[in-house]
């Protein structure tokens, strides 16, 4: 008996909680944890990850029928790593700072697990719509992943919330918290694991509870 295919409507919010890639599936764990010390950095990574993610499962989607199996996941690493390396050509022209606030994380994005993921597990068996959907929604789930947890370590960690800095250095954001109340350990690479732990804690929660009152009913 055949599968029923999920509606565009499934495809495109499967990212956003049942399928997060942050939160779930725990995917992209690198940049997740060294790039969320701000909410700018978090956000720049976010649409660096929707840039890439969207035009790899586009392209490898229209391409899948003429790509032999053998070699499908080289192709598919070639496609994303010109994609990337156009994303660092476009950034460093047009938001320098970020992009050198980002560094080696950027290019990284090449082997980030979410990308590639996709990649085989959905645009090489969907059409070209369906594939573009997945890529913005399992995107757009990313980056809630790592703003959230950039958001409450930067709010917490050193009283602010940097929402851009501008190519003259001039940061948009909010000073919140005084000094005296701030948790200096949140900013540092410990307190990546410590947000992540607390925030997947309550996912799962949240998803334990659905589960039982579904079970109720």
């Amino acid at each position: 008996m055949a599968r029923k295919q999920k509606s565009l409507g499934d495809v495109f919010t499967a990212g956003f909680f049942k399928q997060n890639p942050t939160f779930v599936q725990f995917l992209g764990m690198c940049p997740t944890l060294a790039v969320t010390g701000s909410v700018d950095s978090a956000i720049g990574m976010g649409a660096g990850v929707l840039f890439v993610l969207l035009f790899s499962n586009v392209i490898i989607s229209l391409i899948r029928k003429a790509v032999p199996r053998e070699v499908r996941i080289p192709i598919y690493i070639v496609v994303i790593a010109s994609l990337v390396t156009i994303l660092e050509m476009l950034m460093n022209a047009y938001v320098p700072l970020l992009a050198d606030k980002l560094g080696t994380f950027l290019s990284l994005i090449v082997v980030n697990c979410l990308i590639l993921g996709r990649a085989e597990a959905f645009a090489s068996k969907n059409g070209p719509l369906r594939s573009a959907l997945d890529g913005i929604g399992m995107s757009l789930g990313f980056t809630g992943g790592i703003v959230i947890i950039a958001f409450f370590r930067e709010l917490l960690g050193s009283g602010s919330i940097t929402f851009w800095v501008l190519n003259d250095g001039t940061a948009l954001g909010l000073n919140l918290i005084p000094a005296d109340f701030q948790i200096p350990l949140l900013i540092a690479p410990a307190g990546a694991f410590l947000v992540f732990g607390i925030l997947v804690a309550q996912v799962n929660k949240i998803k334990f509870r659905r589960l039982e009152q579904s079970e109720v009913a």
